[in-house]
Protein backbone atom coordinates (compact mmCIF):
# COMPACT_ATOMS: atom_id res chain seq x y z
CA UNK A 1 0.00 0.00 0.00
CA UNK A 2 1.40 3.40 -1.01
CA UNK A 3 2.40 5.40 2.03
CA UNK A 4 2.07 2.36 4.33
CA UNK A 5 3.84 -0.91 4.85
CA UNK A 6 5.21 -2.49 1.66
CA UNK A 7 3.58 -5.71 0.52
CA UNK A 8 6.96 -7.50 0.26
CA UNK A 9 5.58 -9.91 -2.31
CA UNK A 10 8.17 -12.09 -4.03
CA UNK A 11 8.98 -12.95 -7.62
CA UNK A 12 11.99 -14.93 -8.87
CA UNK A 13 13.45 -15.02 -12.37
CA UNK A 14 16.01 -17.64 -13.42
CA UNK A 15 17.93 -18.13 -16.65
CA UNK A 16 19.11 -21.58 -17.77
CA UNK A 17 21.46 -22.91 -20.42
CA UNK A 18 20.12 -25.62 -22.75
CA UNK A 19 22.60 -28.42 -23.44
CA UNK A 20 22.65 -31.48 -25.67
CA UNK A 21 21.81 -34.46 -23.46
CA UNK A 22 24.47 -36.65 -25.09
CA UNK A 23 27.42 -34.32 -25.75
CA UNK A 24 26.88 -31.68 -23.05
CA UNK A 25 27.48 -28.97 -25.65
CA UNK A 26 25.21 -25.95 -25.70
CA UNK A 27 22.22 -26.28 -28.01
CA UNK A 28 23.17 -23.46 -30.38
CA UNK A 29 19.86 -23.69 -32.24
CA UNK A 30 17.27 -25.63 -30.24
CA UNK A 31 14.05 -26.60 -32.04
CA UNK A 32 11.42 -23.87 -32.07
CA UNK A 33 8.91 -26.54 -31.12
CA UNK A 34 10.56 -26.93 -27.74
CA UNK A 35 10.01 -23.30 -26.82
CA UNK A 36 6.47 -23.39 -28.25
CA UNK A 37 5.63 -26.35 -26.00
CA UNK A 38 7.05 -24.50 -23.00
CA UNK A 39 4.88 -21.47 -23.80
CA UNK A 40 1.81 -23.68 -24.28
CA UNK A 41 2.41 -25.14 -20.83
CA UNK A 42 3.72 -22.10 -18.92
CA UNK A 43 2.40 -19.05 -20.79
CA UNK A 44 4.22 -15.83 -19.95
CA UNK A 45 6.22 -17.55 -17.22
CA UNK A 46 8.77 -18.59 -19.83
CA UNK A 47 10.66 -16.32 -22.22
CA UNK A 48 13.44 -16.23 -24.78
CA UNK A 49 16.81 -14.84 -23.82
CA UNK A 50 19.33 -13.08 -26.05
CA UNK A 51 21.06 -16.31 -27.07
CA UNK A 52 19.07 -19.22 -28.47
CA UNK A 53 20.81 -21.61 -26.09
CA UNK A 54 19.22 -19.86 -23.10
CA UNK A 55 15.74 -19.86 -21.63
CA UNK A 56 14.23 -17.74 -18.85
CA UNK A 57 11.50 -18.59 -16.36
CA UNK A 58 9.74 -16.31 -13.93
CA UNK A 59 7.37 -17.12 -11.11
CA UNK A 60 4.03 -15.46 -10.64
CA UNK A 61 3.75 -12.97 -7.78
CA UNK A 62 4.09 -14.96 -4.56
CA UNK A 63 3.14 -13.99 -1.03
CA UNK A 64 6.16 -15.73 0.49
CA UNK A 65 9.50 -17.27 -0.39
CA UNK A 66 8.25 -20.84 0.21
CA UNK A 67 5.41 -20.21 -2.23
CA UNK A 68 7.83 -18.75 -4.80
CA UNK A 69 10.15 -21.73 -4.36
CA UNK A 70 7.29 -24.15 -5.03
CA UNK A 71 6.49 -22.25 -8.23
CA UNK A 72 10.14 -22.28 -9.22
CA UNK A 73 10.38 -26.05 -8.74
CA UNK A 74 7.41 -26.53 -11.07
CA UNK A 75 9.01 -24.26 -13.67
CA UNK A 76 12.34 -26.09 -13.52
CA UNK A 77 10.65 -29.48 -13.76
CA UNK A 78 8.41 -28.45 -16.66
CA UNK A 79 11.25 -27.00 -18.72
CA UNK A 80 13.34 -30.13 -18.04
CA UNK A 81 10.52 -32.49 -19.02
CA UNK A 82 9.83 -30.66 -22.28
CA UNK A 83 13.54 -30.27 -23.09
CA UNK A 84 14.01 -34.03 -22.62
CA UNK A 85 11.55 -34.66 -25.47
CA UNK A 86 14.11 -32.95 -27.73
CA UNK A 87 17.19 -34.62 -26.18
CA UNK A 88 18.11 -31.45 -24.31
CA UNK A 89 18.67 -30.59 -20.63
CA UNK A 90 18.58 -27.26 -18.77
CA UNK A 91 21.43 -26.43 -16.44
CA UNK A 92 21.21 -23.75 -13.77
CA UNK A 93 24.75 -22.42 -13.99
CA UNK A 94 25.87 -18.92 -14.87
CA UNK A 95 28.44 -20.05 -17.44
CA UNK A 96 28.83 -23.24 -19.46
CA UNK A 97 31.95 -25.21 -18.52
CA UNK A 98 33.31 -25.48 -22.07
CA UNK A 99 31.10 -24.25 -24.93
CA UNK A 100 32.20 -21.12 -26.79
CA UNK A 101 30.16 -17.93 -27.14
CA UNK A 102 31.31 -17.46 -30.74
CA UNK A 103 29.38 -20.58 -31.78
CA UNK A 104 26.03 -19.36 -30.45
CA UNK A 105 23.25 -17.63 -32.36
CA UNK A 106 21.08 -14.86 -30.96
CA UNK A 107 17.29 -14.93 -30.82
CA UNK A 108 15.70 -13.27 -33.82
CA UNK A 109 13.47 -10.71 -32.17
CA UNK A 110 13.40 -6.97 -32.81
CA UNK A 111 14.55 -6.12 -29.28
CA UNK A 112 17.52 -8.46 -29.46
CA UNK A 113 18.45 -7.38 -32.99
CA UNK A 114 18.59 -3.78 -31.79
CA UNK A 115 20.76 -4.75 -28.81
CA UNK A 116 23.07 -6.82 -31.04
CA UNK A 117 23.57 -3.90 -33.44
CA UNK A 118 24.15 -1.48 -30.59
CA UNK A 119 26.49 -3.47 -28.37
CA UNK A 120 28.27 -5.68 -30.91
CA UNK A 121 30.87 -8.13 -29.51
CA UNK A 122 30.10 -7.12 -25.93
CA UNK A 123 26.63 -8.63 -26.13
CA UNK A 124 27.64 -11.56 -28.35
CA UNK A 125 29.86 -12.74 -25.48
CA UNK A 126 26.88 -12.65 -23.10
CA UNK A 127 26.78 -16.41 -22.61
CA UNK A 128 25.82 -16.02 -18.95
CA UNK A 129 22.79 -16.64 -16.75
CA UNK A 130 21.57 -14.98 -13.57
CA UNK A 131 18.87 -14.94 -10.94
CA UNK A 132 16.76 -11.85 -10.25
CA UNK A 133 14.54 -11.45 -7.20
CA UNK A 134 11.71 -8.91 -7.02
CA UNK A 135 10.31 -7.64 -3.72
CA UNK A 136 7.06 -5.68 -3.73
CA UNK A 137 7.53 -2.07 -2.55
CA UNK A 138 4.68 0.05 -3.83
CA UNK A 139 5.82 3.48 -2.63
CA UNK A 140 8.31 5.06 -5.06
CA UNK A 141 10.22 7.03 -2.42
CA UNK A 142 10.53 4.01 -0.16
CA UNK A 143 11.75 1.90 -3.07
CA UNK A 144 14.59 4.34 -3.80
CA UNK A 145 15.47 4.76 -0.13
CA UNK A 146 15.70 1.01 0.43
CA UNK A 147 17.67 0.55 -2.79
CA UNK A 148 20.26 3.04 -1.54
CA UNK A 149 20.70 1.11 1.70
CA UNK A 150 20.47 -2.36 0.14
CA UNK A 151 23.51 -1.72 -2.05
CA UNK A 152 25.81 -2.49 0.89
CA UNK A 153 24.54 -6.08 1.06
CA UNK A 154 24.79 -6.94 -2.64
CA UNK A 155 28.25 -8.57 -2.39
CA UNK A 156 26.99 -10.71 0.49
CA UNK A 157 24.24 -12.06 -1.78
CA UNK A 158 26.58 -12.65 -4.72
CA UNK A 159 29.02 -14.65 -2.60
CA UNK A 160 26.23 -17.12 -1.73
CA UNK A 161 25.28 -17.83 -5.35
CA UNK A 162 28.49 -18.16 -7.37
CA UNK A 163 28.15 -20.74 -10.15
CA UNK A 164 30.46 -19.58 -12.95
CA UNK A 165 34.08 -20.61 -12.33
CA UNK A 166 34.64 -21.96 -15.87
CA UNK A 167 34.76 -20.09 -19.17
CA UNK A 168 35.34 -21.80 -22.52
CA UNK A 169 36.94 -24.87 -20.96
CA UNK A 170 39.21 -23.12 -18.48
CA UNK A 171 39.02 -22.65 -14.73
CA UNK A 172 39.16 -18.86 -14.48
CA UNK A 173 40.15 -18.80 -10.81
CA UNK A 174 37.07 -16.66 -10.15
CA UNK A 175 33.97 -18.01 -8.45
CA UNK A 176 31.73 -15.71 -10.55
CA UNK A 177 33.28 -15.15 -13.96
CA UNK A 178 29.78 -14.16 -15.10
CA UNK A 179 30.30 -10.70 -13.62
CA UNK A 180 33.49 -10.21 -15.64
CA UNK A 181 31.47 -10.77 -18.80
CA UNK A 182 28.48 -8.76 -17.58
CA UNK A 183 30.56 -5.75 -16.56
CA UNK A 184 31.58 -5.18 -20.18
CA UNK A 185 28.01 -4.02 -20.74
CA UNK A 186 27.11 -0.35 -20.23
CA UNK A 187 24.93 0.77 -17.32
CA UNK A 188 25.83 -2.16 -15.08
CA UNK A 189 27.28 -2.50 -11.58
CA UNK A 190 26.34 -0.87 -8.29
CA UNK A 191 24.15 2.22 -8.87
CA UNK A 192 24.77 5.59 -7.31
CA UNK A 193 22.56 6.69 -4.43
CA UNK A 194 19.61 8.96 -5.24
CA UNK A 195 18.12 11.50 -2.85
CA UNK A 196 14.61 10.89 -4.14
CA UNK A 197 12.61 9.02 -6.75
CA UNK A 198 12.32 12.30 -8.65
CA UNK A 199 16.11 12.54 -8.83
CA UNK A 200 16.28 8.97 -10.15
CA UNK A 201 13.66 9.83 -12.79
CA UNK A 202 15.63 12.92 -13.84
CA UNK A 203 18.72 10.81 -14.43
CA UNK A 204 16.74 8.28 -16.46
CA UNK A 205 15.15 11.13 -18.46
CA UNK A 206 18.59 12.53 -19.27
CA UNK A 207 19.49 9.29 -21.06
CA UNK A 208 16.07 8.86 -22.67
CA UNK A 209 15.96 12.45 -23.96
CA UNK A 210 19.44 12.08 -25.42
CA UNK A 211 18.25 9.05 -27.37
CA UNK A 212 20.60 6.64 -25.60
CA UNK A 213 17.95 4.37 -24.09
CA UNK A 214 14.22 3.95 -24.64
CA UNK A 215 13.34 3.54 -20.96
CA UNK A 216 14.65 2.37 -17.60
CA UNK A 217 14.61 -1.32 -18.64
CA UNK A 218 18.01 -0.61 -20.23
CA UNK A 219 19.51 0.19 -16.83
CA UNK A 220 21.14 -3.14 -16.01
CA UNK A 221 22.35 -2.30 -12.51
CA UNK A 222 22.93 -4.87 -9.75
CA UNK A 223 19.76 -3.56 -8.13
CA UNK A 224 17.12 -1.26 -9.58
CA UNK A 225 13.55 -0.08 -9.24
CA UNK A 226 11.75 -2.29 -11.74
CA UNK A 227 10.44 -0.35 -14.72
CA UNK A 228 7.62 -2.87 -15.17
CA UNK A 229 6.48 -3.69 -11.65
CA UNK A 230 6.23 -1.90 -8.27
CA UNK A 231 9.22 -3.86 -7.04
CA UNK A 232 12.85 -3.51 -6.07
CA UNK A 233 14.72 -5.92 -8.35
CA UNK A 234 17.96 -7.52 -7.15
CA UNK A 235 20.06 -8.63 -10.12
CA UNK A 236 23.62 -9.24 -8.90
CA UNK A 237 23.37 -12.99 -8.28
CA UNK A 238 24.56 -15.94 -10.30
CA UNK A 239 21.84 -18.51 -10.85
CA UNK A 240 21.95 -21.18 -8.13
CA UNK A 241 22.25 -24.78 -9.29
CA UNK A 242 20.46 -26.09 -6.19
CA UNK A 243 16.95 -24.68 -5.94
CA UNK A 244 17.08 -24.52 -2.14
CA UNK A 245 20.16 -22.29 -2.38
CA UNK A 246 18.11 -19.96 -4.57
CA UNK A 247 15.35 -20.01 -1.95
CA UNK A 248 17.78 -19.20 0.87
CA UNK A 249 19.27 -16.24 -1.00
CA UNK A 250 15.85 -14.93 -2.03
CA UNK A 251 14.78 -15.18 1.61
CA UNK A 252 17.84 -13.28 2.78
CA UNK A 253 17.19 -10.51 0.26
CA UNK A 254 13.54 -10.23 1.30
CA UNK A 255 14.44 -10.22 4.98
CA UNK A 256 17.13 -7.56 4.62
CA UNK A 257 14.66 -5.36 2.74
CA UNK A 258 12.13 -5.83 5.53
CA UNK A 259 14.80 -5.14 8.16
CA UNK A 260 15.74 -1.88 6.46
CA UNK A 261 12.07 -0.87 6.25
CA UNK A 262 11.67 -1.77 9.92
CA UNK A 263 14.61 0.46 10.84
CA UNK A 264 13.03 3.27 8.86
CA UNK A 265 9.86 3.04 10.95
CA UNK A 266 12.11 3.63 13.98
CA UNK A 267 13.75 6.66 12.33
CA UNK A 268 16.94 4.65 11.82
CA UNK A 269 18.79 3.60 8.70
CA UNK A 270 21.78 1.58 7.50
CA UNK A 271 24.93 3.58 7.05
CA UNK A 272 25.67 4.37 3.41
CA UNK A 273 29.12 3.71 1.98
CA UNK A 274 30.77 4.96 -1.20
CA UNK A 275 30.39 2.83 -4.31
CA UNK A 276 34.17 2.34 -4.40
CA UNK A 277 34.00 0.53 -1.05
CA UNK A 278 30.99 -1.59 -1.99
CA UNK A 279 32.79 -2.49 -5.22
CA UNK A 280 35.76 -3.81 -3.26
CA UNK A 281 33.48 -6.33 -1.57
CA UNK A 282 31.78 -7.00 -4.90
CA UNK A 283 35.17 -7.95 -6.35
CA UNK A 284 35.99 -10.13 -3.34
CA UNK A 285 32.71 -12.00 -3.76
CA UNK A 286 33.30 -12.34 -7.50
CA UNK A 287 36.86 -13.59 -7.05
CA UNK A 288 36.66 -15.71 -3.90
CA UNK A 289 32.97 -16.37 -3.28
CA UNK A 290 32.72 -17.43 0.36
CA UNK A 291 36.40 -18.29 0.78
CA UNK A 292 38.16 -15.10 1.87
CA UNK A 293 35.48 -13.07 3.66
CA UNK A 294 34.26 -9.53 3.05
CA UNK A 295 35.25 -6.21 4.54
CA UNK A 296 33.15 -4.91 7.41
CA UNK A 297 33.68 -1.21 6.81
CA UNK A 298 32.30 -0.32 10.23
CA UNK A 299 35.02 -2.38 11.88
CA UNK A 300 37.57 -1.72 9.16
CA UNK A 301 38.56 -5.38 8.80
CA UNK A 302 37.91 -8.49 6.73
CA UNK A 303 35.40 -10.83 8.40
CA UNK A 304 35.21 -14.56 7.51
CA UNK A 305 32.01 -15.35 5.64
CA UNK A 306 30.93 -17.97 8.18
CA UNK A 307 30.89 -15.20 10.79
CA UNK A 308 29.04 -12.86 8.45
CA UNK A 309 26.33 -15.46 7.92
CA UNK A 310 25.73 -15.70 11.66
CA UNK A 311 25.56 -11.90 11.90
CA UNK A 312 23.09 -11.74 9.03
CA UNK A 313 20.89 -14.45 10.53
CA UNK A 314 20.80 -12.57 13.82
CA UNK A 315 20.10 -9.31 12.00
CA UNK A 316 17.03 -10.61 10.16
CA UNK A 317 15.72 -13.15 12.68
CA UNK A 318 12.62 -11.08 13.44
CA UNK A 319 11.99 -10.51 9.75
CA UNK A 320 12.35 -14.19 8.84
CA UNK A 321 9.73 -15.02 11.44
CA UNK A 322 7.38 -12.34 10.09
CA UNK A 323 7.85 -13.45 6.47
CA UNK A 324 7.58 -17.18 7.18
CA UNK A 325 10.99 -18.08 5.78
CA UNK A 326 13.06 -19.06 8.81
CA UNK A 327 13.83 -22.49 7.32
CA UNK A 328 15.26 -20.85 4.22
CA UNK A 329 17.30 -18.37 6.29
CA UNK A 330 18.81 -21.15 8.41
CA UNK A 331 19.74 -22.98 5.20
CA UNK A 332 22.29 -20.21 4.60
CA UNK A 333 24.51 -22.10 7.05
CA UNK A 334 24.45 -25.10 4.70
CA UNK A 335 25.71 -22.96 1.82
CA UNK A 336 28.44 -21.49 4.00
CA UNK A 337 29.41 -24.99 5.14
CA UNK A 338 29.49 -26.91 1.85
CA UNK A 339 30.11 -24.08 -0.58
CA UNK A 340 28.29 -22.90 -3.68
CA UNK A 341 27.91 -24.48 -7.09
CA UNK A 342 31.25 -22.94 -8.10
CA UNK A 343 33.01 -24.81 -5.29
CA UNK A 344 31.39 -28.11 -6.28
CA UNK A 345 32.21 -27.63 -9.96
CA UNK A 346 35.89 -26.95 -9.36
CA UNK A 347 36.16 -29.77 -6.82
CA UNK A 348 34.50 -32.34 -9.11
CA UNK A 349 36.56 -31.32 -12.12
CA UNK A 350 39.83 -31.58 -10.18
CA UNK A 351 38.84 -34.97 -8.74
CA UNK A 352 38.04 -36.33 -12.21
CA UNK A 353 41.31 -35.08 -13.70
CA UNK A 354 43.25 -36.49 -10.75
CA UNK A 355 41.64 -39.87 -11.46
CA UNK A 356 43.05 -39.77 -14.99
CA UNK A 357 40.13 -38.43 -17.01
CA UNK A 358 41.03 -36.28 -19.98
CA UNK A 359 40.09 -32.62 -19.68
CA UNK A 360 37.27 -32.79 -22.24
CA UNK A 361 35.76 -35.88 -20.62
CA UNK A 362 35.92 -34.28 -17.18
CA UNK A 363 34.16 -31.15 -18.43
CA UNK A 364 31.45 -33.30 -20.04
CA UNK A 365 30.94 -35.10 -16.71
CA UNK A 366 30.68 -31.71 -15.06
CA UNK A 367 27.80 -30.71 -17.35
CA UNK A 368 25.99 -33.95 -16.53
CA UNK A 369 26.47 -33.19 -12.83
CA UNK A 370 25.04 -29.67 -13.24
CA UNK A 371 22.00 -31.01 -15.09
CA UNK A 372 21.32 -33.48 -12.28
CA UNK A 373 21.75 -30.83 -9.55
CA UNK A 374 19.39 -28.48 -11.40
CA UNK A 375 16.62 -31.03 -10.94
CA UNK A 376 17.57 -32.06 -7.40
CA UNK A 377 14.82 -30.58 -5.24
CA UNK A 378 15.83 -32.41 -2.05
CA UNK A 379 17.27 -30.56 0.92
CA UNK A 380 21.06 -30.81 0.63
Amino acid sequence: MVGGAPSLTVGIEEEYLLVDAETGELAADPPKEMFEKCVAKLGNQVAHEFLKSQIEVNTAVAQSVPEATHMLAELRATVADIAAEFDLKPIAASTHPFSHWSEQGFTEMERYTTIANDLQAVVRRLLICGMHVHVGIEDDELRIDLMNQMRYFLPHLLALTTSSPFWQGENTGLKSYRLSVWDEMPRTGVPNAFDSFAEYERHVAALVNAGIIEDATKLWWDIRPSARFPTLEMRICDVCTYIHDAAAVAALYCCIVRMLWRLKTLNQRWRQYAVMLINENRWRAQRYGLDEGLVDFGRGEIVPYADLIEELIDLVNEDAEALGCMTEILNLRKIAGRGTSAHRQVRLYEELVDKGLEKDAALKKLVDHLAAETQDFSEV
